[in-house]
Order: C-alpha cells, then structure tokens, then sequence
C-alpha cells in the first residue's frame, strides 16, 4: 500500500505514445473525483509517478495544474495536497447545479422523444440495480450518466456546456452521498421521467430542483455529523 493510499495494481499504467501530461491530469483528476484520492490527502510525486508508470515530471505539470483549478493545494515547504472543499464551495456549486439543471429538466420535458425517454429508463433501471447491490461507485457513475441525458435532451449546447463545468465538481460532492441518498434519489429520478414523458415543463422543473437540493442538503448534513 502506498502512503497515497491506493492499493498496488487500482490504477492501469498509462499507455504510450499519446499526449501523456493530458492523460497523467485526467487519471489523476478522476482519483480525486471518486474520491479514490481523499480530501487532505497528501500527493507525493515520486509514489503517483510510480503508481501510474511515467516519470515524476507530468505528474508534476499535472498538480500544478489541478492546484490551478483548484482541485490540490500546493503549500509551500510541504507539498501537494486534495484541496479540502469548504462548506460554502460546496453550498455555491451545489446552488448552480440546481439552477442549471432544472431548466435542464424544463426543456426536456419540452423537447425529448420516446427514444431519449427510454435511454433514461435504462439508466434509472441500472441505478436501482446499483443500489440494491451496494456498488456506490456504479452509482455515483449512472446518476451522473442520467443527469447528462437530461441535460442531452434539453437540446440546448450552452447550458449543456456549462453544466460540464461543474459535472466533475458535483460527482465529488455527490460520491460521500450516495450511499446515504440511495433508493430515494431513484424514485425522484422516475418522478422526472414521468413528469418529462407527461411534457410537463413546470412539474419536471420542480422535480429536479427538490431533487437536487435534497442531495445539497444531505451533503451539509454528512458534513455536521461528521
């Protein structure tokens, strides 16, 4: 076990030739966004390095850039460290997320066909499966795939851009509260579906947004428990 944390063989090596800075920040970015890499943890260049097979120089170039975007902390005479959100980083993008995504839902209750209809069935299908297995990790994965369907079927590229600004940051916020959101945050996903089936623009605007302050919520609840 690495002082990172992450067990011998959990990340592949990366392959070469391809843009290998672009792929250490993407391999290193999806760690700390599954939480596989813990807030407050500290990144030591030279374990990464080995861990993912490459040299110590593009995990370097990597966390200065995720220290950029505010992904690591890199604290003078100490090294790098995930960046600890705070209870209001988290309350603010929590806030975007419901507004973007419940124009999201409006729009696709006034645009989507049968066929993007059943793509989110599917999803709420494997969800549900997710959960009664206990496999968080899936779930974090479907319900972020669901939410894109919608945000897909709004048919609107700029809201659909900006929801992928904060697509990354909302599956960090969601990861330690999906266990405790389970079953309950599927029903609200079929309450979305029937209101988008139904074209009922105000209800599936409703929906979404109780559905995605519940998680807003339970998020800071976790945190004052914790």
């Amino acid at each position: 076990m690495l002082s990172t944390g992450l067990p011998q063989g959990a990340v592949p090596r990366l392959e070469r030739p391809g843009p290998l800075r672009e792929r250490v920040y993407e391999a290193l970015l999806e760690l700390i966004t599954t939480r596989s890499l813990r807030p407050g943890q500290h990144l030591v260049e030279s374990e990464l390095a080995g861990h993912l097979g490459v040299s110590r120089q593009p995990v370097r170039e990597a966390l200065q850039r995720l220290n950029t975007e505010g992904w690591v902390d890199l604290r003078p005479a100490q090294g790098a460290f995930v960046h600890e959100p705070t209870e209001d980083e988290a309350d603010q993008l929590l806030t975007v997320r419901t507004l973007l995504e419940a124009e999201a839902a409006r729009l696709a209750a006034a645009n989507s066909d049968s066929a993007g209809i059943a793509v989110l069935e599917d999803l709420c299908a494997q969800g549900d499966q997710a959960v009664a297995d206990g496999d968080v990790e899936l779930v974090v994965a479907v319900n972020a795939a669901f939410h894109h369907k919608v945000m897909e079927l709004a048919g609107n590229p700029v809201l659909t851009e900006l929801a992928g600004q904060v697509d990354r940051r909302v599956r960090w916020y969601y990861t330690p509260v999906a266990r405790q959101r389970g079953k309950q945050s599927w029903i609200e996903h079929r309450q979305l579906i029937a209101a988008i089936t139904a074209r009922d623009e105000a209800r599936a605007t409703e929906v979404m947004r109780i559905h995605t302050e519940h998680t807003r919520r339970t998020y800071h609840q976790r945190n004052a428990a914790s």
